[in-house]
């Protein structure tokens, strides 16, 4: 049965599905003391109601590396998932690697481990993979909201101003218990990721950020490198739906150049850009919930990209800028002394 008969209902069983789980080898990288499979499902902006039918489809296809946040508001449909796979035995829990994030209204020490426990619990867990500092910057917590802002809509910075450290050696702390085997950081800039490191007793396994090539970072990914951090590229698409894509910046998806890196290995311009990303030695998490474009994502094993390619692709960001274009600037934030992109507004 095609896959594209289920992009409606999403109700189908796991039986049902054009492929096993036992056809797809995925090659892994090194995260802190794990192995992370290098293509993973993103869940940002899949909406409850359809993002447990995505995991599914995506753990039922071969995916074995899934990434998820408290603040995508989607983490207990996906428990409902996690909760059913490992209990049938379609899959062990062992197998799939499993992310989340720490939110910001929640960096101050006391706020932590209760937010890693609800994260925990809404995904119906003993443990997490990693779990990461989702942004550097604190929010003021208590205001029921995880967008706490003022009465002019600005958003309200922590007022106690909680330091790395602070939120560092708690998540250490998780680590010790054996409730996360890995812990890391996400859209933290070089300096910012130096400052952790400068206390760290338990180094940072991984960082997070945008990565695509109109924001290759690849110095960001070179200092990683140095460092043995692993690095995981999300909206390695461009992230073709945001309402903050420059004026200049086309859609990846029709870029001429990519367009024809695409026709040359017989395969779509999707699947360079994710290929792209396992070739510069990271993982990637692109999204979807369409089953069909689910699939299509993690068949990028068959091909690889030539130094010609990867020079095209590394340059790319010139089209639109010097520094190439962030799309999750978070400009909202650009008020706050930890915001890690001040350098590319000057």
């Amino acid at each position: 049965m095609a896959l594209h008969l289920f992009r409606s209902q999403f109700t189908s069983s796991l039986k049902q599905l054009t492929r096993s789980l036992s056809g797809i080898s995925i090659p892994t990288i090194k995260c802190g003391v794990s192995e992370m499979p290098v293509v993973g499902l993103g869940t940002w902006q899949s909406n409850p109601g359809v993002v447990g039918a995505a995991v599914e489809t995506a753990l039922s296809v071969g995916y074995k590396h899934i990434d998820c946040a408290h603040v995508y508001g989607n983490e207990p449909e996906i428990g409902e998932v996690f909760s059913k796979v490992f209990s049938e035995g379609v899959i062990k829990r062992e197998d799939v690697f499993i992310t989340s994030k720490l939110w910001n209204t929640f960096h101050r020490a006391e706020e932590v481990e209760s937010s890693f426990n609800e994260s925990l619990s809404d995904l119906q867990l003993d443990y997490l993979d990693l779990y990461l500092i989702h942004w550097p910057i604190a929010l003021e917590p208590g205001m029921g909201s995880l967008f706490p802002m003022d009465e002019n809509q600005v958003s309200i910075m922590d007022t106690k101003s909680p330091s790395f450290a602070e939120t560092w050696g708690v998540l250490e702390k998780l680590v010790e218990s054996g409730k996360c085997k890995n812990i890391g950081l996400s859209n933290f800039n070089i300096a910012q990721i130096e400052e952790v490191l400068s206390f760290a007793n338990i180094k940072p396994a991984n960082l997070q950020v945008e990565s695509h090539p109109h924001l290759p970072n690849l110095e960001l990914l070179e200092y990683c490198k140095k460092q043995g951090i692993s690095f995981v590229a999300y909206s390695p698409l461009g992230n073709p739906g945001s309402e903050y894509r420059h004026k200049k910046q086309v859609d990846l998806r029709e870029d001429e150049d990519l367009v024809g890196i695409a026709e040359k290995h017989g395969v779509s311009t999707g699947q360079v850009m994710i290929r792209y990303q396992i070739d510069k030695g990271n993982a990637v998490i692109p999204k979807s919930v369409t089953p069909s474009r689910i699939e299509e994502n993690l068949n990028v094993f068959g091909f690889s990209l030539d130094a010609a390619d990867m020079e095209t692709l590394n340059n790319l960001y010139k089209k639109v800028g010097p520094k190439g274009w962030r799309t999750c600037a978070v400009p909202h934030y650009k008020h706050s002394p930890f915001f890690p992109f001040a350098s590319e507004m000057k």
